[in-house]
């Protein structure tokens, strides 16, 4: 097992791994912006190291200062978390190349899911249903595109190859606006992803967001935990998940999951990793794969009871994984509200001082966060402050669970999301497990 290795990230994840790491005897070393000298982690680790000024551009995306943070530290490996650096195959190339040890997949594997077509064409070959769509980047030409959209059928999505994190994304309902749409798209990715390059799919009018979590070694072995639904979400930031996705029944389980097992042994994946699908009159269709661990990890572990984070330094050390399909349990059902520092109703972000914090407790409940009384919010980063994660024995208790724990949690001195979710768990709709992608946006007169 390693010995040390750098944290290079913030927030609730970078707490997150700290305790994975102290579980199995490893030393950690936060690298960290000015801004944040003061996180919990920071305060908490063996050591620290100050990479930059509070800008992510200056410091948390800097791959030469988290690497010359490691080399300094002596550290053995470098665990990116999600979000910022976690998913630049050109940084884990750099990791390896300066003999440190990436925890997360090959940088060849990252490039070829990371690109959006090049994605949909590794898993058609596997296999996999995928949205009718483009299937190549568009061109210049004008006309080529209005065919290739007719043969789709409005609505249309135009989407950037090289995107994530819900950008670089334009719904298009009309011929008349398709021209338009390509060109500023193309802008907004040459601009955010420094890739010009866009493709088109069929836009789906009512999917659910249904993703599919695996688990793979060096060693050939490849497990999935299950799904999650990640279905009420605003302009493409997901709110609320759970584990598992409501209606999906065990065949459906089973067939779908084997299919990701089987493309991840295709394209020799390492590491943890999530199948992310659009699912409409029970029909699956192929998105994307997120090469690193997600934001709502929580809920799959609650209901399998295994510690994904501690899963994805045991693979990077070289250890097969412990067990088999067969070996997975599913128990109970899991629900995450994620807690954000913004206004409840505009989602305007809210820094500042924390003054009183007392976080929801009792059987079945957890907080992953990194805040405490005192804490300062600061104003340069993601609006996410933590997860309230709530386990039951069906997903009607586990409701009632986070219903209850969001009245109990208290954040004081900011804006919280908090009153939204109250709203959410106890909507009709969402009770029924019938929401789709679009279902917030449509409640809130935003779609």
């Amino acid at each position: 097992m390693f010995d040390k290795i750098v944290i290079a990230n913030r927030g609730e994840i970078a707490l997150r791994i700290l305790r994975a790491c102290r579980d199995l005897g490893i030393k950690t070393v936060a690298v960290h912006s000015a801004a944040d000298r003061d996180q919990k982690h920071v305060r908490l680790a063996d050591e620290s190291v100050c990479i930059g000024p509070a800008a992510a551009s200056d410091s948390y995306l800097s791959i030469p200062g988290v690497i010359a943070a490691a080399e300094v530290v002596d550290a053995v490996a470098i665990h990116p978390g999600y979000g910022f650096l976690s998913e630049n195959a050109d940084f884990a190339e750099r990791v390896e190349k300066s003999g440190f040890v990436f925890i997360g997949p090959r940088p060849d594997t990252m490039r070829l899911m990371g690109d959006k077509l090049s994605a949909i064409a590794a898993m058609q070959e596997a296999g996999i249903p995928c949205v009718p769509g483009s299937g190549r980047p568009l061109g210049d030409d004008s006309q080529e595109n209005i065919e290739i959209a007719r043969r789709v059928g409005y609505p249309v999505i135009i989407k950037a190859s090289g995107g994530g994190g819900g950008r670089g994304m334009r719904v298009v309902h009309s011929e008349a606006s398709l021209r338009h749409a390509v060109m500023l798209t193309k802008r907004e990715a040459a601009s955010a992803f420094q890739n010009d390059s866009v493709y088109l799919e069929k836009f789906l009018e009512h999917p659910r967001h249904i993703e599919f979590q695996v688990l793979a070694d060096e060693h050939g072995n490849v497990v999935h935990l299950g799904e999650r639904d990640c279905s009420m979400q605003r302009r493409h930031q997901k709110i609320i998940e759970e584990a598992p996705a409501p209606g999906i029944d065990d065949a459906t389980r089973d067939r779908m999951g084997a299919l990701c097992v089987d493309a991840c042994k295709r394209i020799g994946y390492r590491g943890v990793g999530t199948f992310e699908f659009l699912f409409e009159n029970g029909e699956f269709y192929f998105i994307e794969m997120n090469t690193r661990i997600q934001v709502e990890h929580p809920v799959t572990e609650m209901i399998t009871g295994i510690d994904l984070v501690k899963q994805q330094l045991l693979v990077a050390a070289g250890e097969p994984l412990a067990f088999r399909q067969q070996d997975i349990r599913f128990s109970g059902h899991a629900v995450e509200c994620r807690i954000n520092a913004e206004d409840p109703y505009t989602f305007r972000p809210s820094p500042g001082q924390i003054s009183v914090y007392h976080p929801a407790g009792g059987p079945g409940v957890r907080i992953d966060s990194h805040i405490y009384a005192g804490y300062s919010v600061p104003p340069y980063y993601d609006s996410l402050i933590g997860k309230l994660i709530c386990h039951a024995e069906d997903r009607s208790a586990a409701l009632k669970r986070m219903e209850n724990a969001l009245t109990e949690l208290v954040i004081e001195g900011i804006d919280t999301n908090i009153p939204l979710h109250i709203d959410l768990v106890s909507d009709a709709a969402f009770r029924t497990g019938s929401t789709d992608i679009h279902y917030l946006e449509r409640r809130l007169g935003l779609a």
